[in-house]
Formats: structure tokens, sequence, C-alpha cells
């Protein structure tokens, strides 16, 4: 997935909208979105070839989502795919500070990425490329292939403060 657009905590009704564009790996065969067969309450497109999604939500109210964090050395062996990520949070029960934290310990398993979770108690970040997971508080945001709130083409532009989209 390329470019996540969201909104957090700012509309009385709705306390979490997002958009979100996947366009990278064209050639990688997918699953579009639907409950899965062997996970009836996880809605989401599916990786046929890692196993997990870019995208998905439960019945239950889980969210997660995953871009990939453009590094053009990372080609080499074989790692965890980044997919399993949010497949593992959607198909779980952790609260989502508790599964950033220990993701935080195994982030080296995988290539770049950048993992957004949400359940009815919050929304967490947590790139392997920048430390610490982050709790996220009410805002507008923009994400795509480099950290949260960092200066990158299809989200920011000069006039756009951190935590808020141009």
């Amino acid at each position: 997935m390329c470019l996540i657009l969201f909104a957090y905590k700012i509309h009385t009704e709705y306390p979490l909208v997002l958009a979100a564009n996947r366009d990278e790996f064209f050639d990688r065969p997918t699953d579009p979105a639907g409950f899965w067969a062997d996970a009836p309450k996880i809605f989401a497109g599916r990786d046929l070839r890692g196993g997990g999604t870019w995208l998905g939500v439960t019945t239950a109210g889980r969210v997660a989502a995953v871009t990939n964090f453009r590094d053009r050395s990372e080609f080499g062996p074989a790692m965890r795919s980044r997919g399993l990520l949010t497949r593992e949070f959607l198909s779980g029960s952790q609260p989502v500070e508790s599964y950033l934290q220990v993701l935080a310990g195994e982030g080296q398993r995988y290539r770049g990425f950048n993992l957004l979770v949400a359940d009815q108690d919050g929304l967490g970040y947590f790139s392997n490329r920048q430390g610490q997971p982050r709790q996220l508080g009410p805002g507008l945001y923009g994400l795509s292939n480099h950290l949260l709130d960092t200066p990158w083409p299809k989200v920011w532009s000069e006039a756009a403060s951190p935590g808020s989209i141009a």
C-alpha cells in the first residue's frame, strides 16, 4: 500500500475515517476484500503469496494497515511478510499498546514497514525504522512509504504541519 489518509477522533459519529490506496507490486497475487473463510471475523483483501493483508477490519472493530518503508537497499534474503503484521493483529485480541510493544522487539524480522493498528480503545503507530511505538491522538494524518509526519510527496506540502495532511 502506498498511501493511507486518516482522520482520528475529529468526528463525533465516526472515530476513525480511513482511505487507502495499494498501488505497488501489481504482479503479486491477491484476493479482493471479503470475509476470510479461515478467519470469518476478518474482512480484508489477501496477499496470496505471504498470507497476510495490507488493510483489514474485524467484526469486533479492530483495524490494521501497513505500508512498506521505501529503502532500495533492502532487497536481499527473504524475511517475514509485512502483511502478517496486520493479520496477526486482526486475528488476535491484544490491546494496541501491548501488540506494538511486543512488535518493537521483533521488528528486525521484517523489511521496513509502517503499521497502524486500532481497536475500541486507541490507535497506534509503529515503524521498525523509527524506534518506539506511538499512541496517536485526534487529528488528520497521512502516511506513505516513509515515517509518519515526514515530508513525503504524496501526503505533505510546505503548508502542512505534523499530524495534518495537506
